[in-house]
């Protein structure tokens, strides 16, 4: 599907940076564990988010054409501070915002999907920031909500990966999603979004439209994404599931990314 305007992203990049932000300076404990990331403290979570955005700020800049390892990345971890967390997280995001508008959508940059262009990173830390935000939210005991153009899109991106997946990785776990005759329609509950995911013999396809499928996911739109990003429980009240669970069980199994 075609991605949004650069600009759109760019922009939600501060958006969403600005809401980490806030999750940072609200009192929550950093030392707390994420539930939908257990592996890590809230502080990690945000560290890791931040350095991401950094990796990608320096090869956007220098339009790097191989990978930029990781360790060669100025202040790639963040402090520990709350104060300068905060002031980090902001500096960061102007940077990358900067580095990406300057670019454009077309600068060649090196990426692992096949899509070497500084608009493959634009796209890819709005929903990278996008779904860390709900872990952090979630952490901190916030509310948690997205634009509709930004959630619909996150779901874009995510099964453009899985099909990336399945052509070139071939021991993925998204290669076990073939075969013919299942499909997964997600739906807005109120009408105005829904996705049909078709598993085929080769690689999934998708469109966008409301048909019956195997299986149904439907409930609010930033809940859909939630779900389908594995951030929300399926037996969450404001989800209704209809038809066939397990595939979709199956799915969230072998297609988690992010």
């Amino acid at each position: 599907m075609t991605p949004l305007p650069h600009d759109r992203y760019c922009d939600e990049i501060a958006h969403q940076v600005g809401l980490l932000r806030a999750v940072v300076t609200s009192g929550a404990d950093l030392s707390a564990t994420v539930p939908t990331c257990p592996d890590w403290s809230l502080e990690q979570l945000v560290r890791h988010t931040g350095g991401a955005l950094r990796w990608v700020e320096l090869m956007v800049r220098t339009r790097a054409r191989a990978e930029v390892p990781e360790d060669r990345v100025p202040s790639g971890e963040g402090p520990k501070d709350v104060g300068a967390l905060d002031a980090w997280l902001d500096e960061t995001g102007e940077m990358l915002v900067a580095a990406l508008r300057e670019a454009g959508p077309d600068a060649p940059v090196w990426s692992w999907a096949g899509l070497p262009t500084s608009g493959f990173w634009a796209r890819r830390m709005t929903h990278e920031l996008t779904v860390h935000r709900a872990d952090a939210a979630l952490a901190a005991g916030h509310p948690y909500e997205v634009a509709a153009d930004i959630a619909a899109d996150a779901v874009d991106e995510w099964l453009q990966i899985v099909e990336f997946a399945q052509r070139t990785v071939p021991d993925d776990a998204a290669g076990e999603l073939r075969g013919p005759g299942r499909s997964i329609h997600l739906h807005a509950a109120d009408g105005t979004w829904g996705t049909v995911v078709e598993l085929t013999e080769d690689v999934i396809v998708w469109r966008h439209g409301h048909e019956k499928a195997t299986v149904a996911l439907r409930g609010p739109l930033t809940a859909v994404l939630l779900a389908f990003y594995r951030r929300l429980p399926l037996d969450s009240p404001e989800l209704e599931i209809l038809g066939d669970r397990e595939l979709l069980e199956f799915w969230l199994e072998r297609a988690t990314f992010g």
